[in-house]
This record gives C-alpha cells, sequence and structure tokens, in this order.
C-alpha cells in the first residue's frame, strides 16, 4: 500500500465535500477534466498519496467513484464492495485511511437499483436465493433494510432500501471506536449519498 504524502493544503472535511458536488456536477454536464497527467505530476504520485475524501461504494461497473466525482489519480481513497457493505476487512481499509492518509471526509455511496440490495429483500420474503459466498453479502445488508410498506411498489421499496442500507453503514461507521474518536476530534465528517444511474447524479442524504 502507497505510503502517505502528507500536505500543507489538505481541505478540511467540508472543503472535501463541496470538492466532490462541483465534481459531480462537471460530470453530469459532460465537463469531466480529461487532461493526461505530465510526467511530473505521475512522479509526484510515485512519492506517495494525500487523498482529500475516502469512499466506500458499491462494486457495480456503472459507478466508479472516480469518474462521478471526476477526481483524478491520487485524489480518492475508494473501497468497493458488493452493496458498499460493512466487513471486517472493508473497515481495515477505513481505519487505514483515516489513522494514515488522515482523509477528512468518508463518503458510504449507494446506487439506484443495486442488486445486492435487491437480493437481500429478496432474500427476506422468500429464504436465500443465492450461492453461499454471495448469501454472505445478502446477510452484511439484511439488518438495515426498513421495515415494510404494503403501498409500496417493487421499485418504491427498492430505492427505499437502497438508501436505509447506505443510513446503516454510515451509523455503523460512527459508531465504531474509531469512528467515535475520530468525529470527536472534530476534523472528520461521515456522510452517505445515492448515486443516480439514470441521470448521473450523486444524491446526498442530510439525515444518514
Amino acid at each position: 500500500m502507497s505510503t502517505h504524502q502528507p500536505s500543507s493544503t489538505r481541505p478540511t472535511a467540508d472543503e472535501a465535500l463541496a470538492r466532490l458536488v462541483t465534481g459531480n456536477e462537471r460530470f453530469c454536464r459532460g465537463e469531466a477534466r480529461t487532461a493526461p497527467l505530465t510526467a511530473a505530476a505521475l512522479a509526484d504520485l510515485a512519492r506517495g498519496q494525500s487523498p482529500f475524501a475516502t469512499v466506500l461504494g458499491c462494486s457495480d461497473s456503472r459507478v466508479p467513484p472516480e469518474w462521478i466525482f471526476d477526481a483524478g489519480l491520487g485524489e480518492l481513497f475508494v473501497v468497493r464492495v458488493a452493496g458498499n457493505v460493512l466487513s471486517p476487512e472493508v473497515a481495515g481499509s477505513l481505519q487505514y485511511a483515516a489513522a494514515h492518509l488522515e482523509t477528512p471526509l468518508f463518503v458510504v455511496l449507494g446506487h439506484e437499483g443495486c442488486g445486492a440490495v435487491g437480493a437481500a429483500l429478496a432474500a427476506r420474503h422468500e429464504g436465500p436465493q443465492v450461492r453461499s459466498r454471495i448469501q454472505v453479502l445478502v446477510e452484511a445488508i439484511l439488518p438495515g433494510l426498513p421495515e415494510e410498506e404494503a403501498t409500496l411498489s417493487p421499485a418504491e421499496c427498492l430505492a427505499r432500501a437502497v438508501e436505509s442500507n447506505v443510513r446503516s453503514v454510515v451509523q455503523r461507521v460512527k459508531a465504531s471506536p474509531e469512528g467515535q474518536l475520530h468525529l470527536a476530534e472534530g476534523h472528520m465528517k461521515i456522510v452517505g449519498a445515492v448515486y443516480e444511474i439514470a441521470t448521473g447524479r450523486v444524491r446526498w442524504l442530510p439525515d444518514a
């Protein structure tokens, strides 16, 4: 794993969030940066990394955080796993980002139509439907699913479950000893968001 490169210009959590917001706005407008890195920039990256945010996202091929936030190499520390679940391995990666890379902002990023969350909804109604290792992911999502509402359509149920899963993971990160420590220090923020595949827009969850 790359070494940390200290930065005298590290943004605050709010500044990091603003950078993600404006980056996603550029992406939605079709104005994402495409300029190639210079040899000097690549050499600088080889000396270490200093990302301004950490993103825990889903493995879905349509949801690459670097693209949707229009971020360059070395700007985001990204952890991706189906259903953006919080496993011990994922928690260890987040702890590394906090302790060694000192990223001020942590984002839990779900997305509309998440297949892993859909599989968890199906499992709640019909029992295990997938192979054993996939079922491990499903079982990690199940505790964060909301109570059922009979008046909702399947699409509405899935959308609600995606948001609930994001909020659940955010709360678990905040409740961890490391999360509580860094939040108490006052310079870290943990937020939730949902990526809308049909529009390219990231919708932030203020109550996550």
